[in-house]
């Protein structure tokens, strides 16, 4: 994990606070956050935001993490504080940057949702995690011609109004708007255009997670991530929607930390 992930900084901020306790809350890093610490072998769980997704969309996750993994969230590039750098609309493009910085000084999975899920899986074809755990997301190998990103914006954003996914009072402000609607459409052309090129299936462990009435990932289609393992497999279904995490938070923790073959 990069140096800005470390505790091992013993600089003073002008306040007199550890910079190592300051970066605990608030990392510096451009990709990497970490919302919770866990024991020396706990661990490290990597967590992919949805499409329009940022890395603090996990962080409410911290307190069911706290102790049990190190939870860390990818920051995609043209977003909140990194919204001036140019976005990335390719899954496999985004895979191969992220991939190099995760190191394996203690058990890496990887937990990805949505377009998440196909970024944490090309990840995983590049560093053989641990465990991959994958929600909101039929299998890679199932293909639809999906469109969303060439909507005009009034489309878009009935799209992602429908799948309840970011706070509905975000597209009442015009400026907001303006703001995240780049990012938005650039991720869904990225998951849209996203093709899997078929390959060795992953040696590790495979969780797939999903809820009941999701519209955008069926159970039987999520379920067809069991092609995708060499490993042993699982499927967990939660009641809800696309978002069913949300609602969900302290049993889809439960069922993240205690699959895990290290927790």
């Amino acid at each position: 994990m990069p140096s800005n992930l470390t505790a091992s900084r013993r600089f003073l901020s002008p306040n007199g606070v550890s910079l190592a306790d300051v970066a605990r809350t608030l990392d510096t890093g451009l990709w990497l956050r970490r919302f919770a610490e866990a024991p020396e072998g706990a661990p490290r769980l990597v967590c992919f935001p949805h499409a329009g997704g940022a890395a603090s969309w996990f962080q409410p996750f911290a307190q069911y993490f706290s102790g049990r993994c190190e939870l860390v969230a990818v920051q995609y590039p043209g977003r909140q504080d990194r919204r001036s750098e140019p976005l990335i609309d390719d899954i496999r493009a985004l895979a191969g940057q992220i991939a190099p910085l995760l190191t394996r000084d203690r058990p890496l999975h990887l937990f990805g949702h949505s377009m998440g899920a196909m970024i944490a899986f090309e990840v995983a074809l590049r560093c053989e995690p641990d465990h991959l755990f994958v929600s909101g997301r039929r299998a890679p190998q199932i293909v639809r011609d999906d469109r969303v990103h060439e909507k005009d914006d009034a489309g878009l954003i009935a799209e992602v109004r429908r799948l309840a996914g970011t706070n509905a009072r975000v597209f009442d402000d015009e400026e907001l708007v303006r703001m995240v609607l780049p990012a938005i459409r650039a991720d869904y052309r990225a998951a849209e255009a996203y093709r899997y090129r078929p390959g060795p299936a992953l040696p590790c462990p495979l969780t797939a997670l999903t809820g009941d009435a999701d519209p955008k990932a069926p159970v039987d289609e999520v379920e067809q991530w069991r092609e995708r393992t060499t490993g042993p497999f699982s499927l967990r279904v939660f009641s809800g929607g696309h978002f069913f995490l949300s609602d969900n938070r302290n049993a889809v923790a439960a069922v993240v930390s205690g699959e895990s073959p290290s927790a």
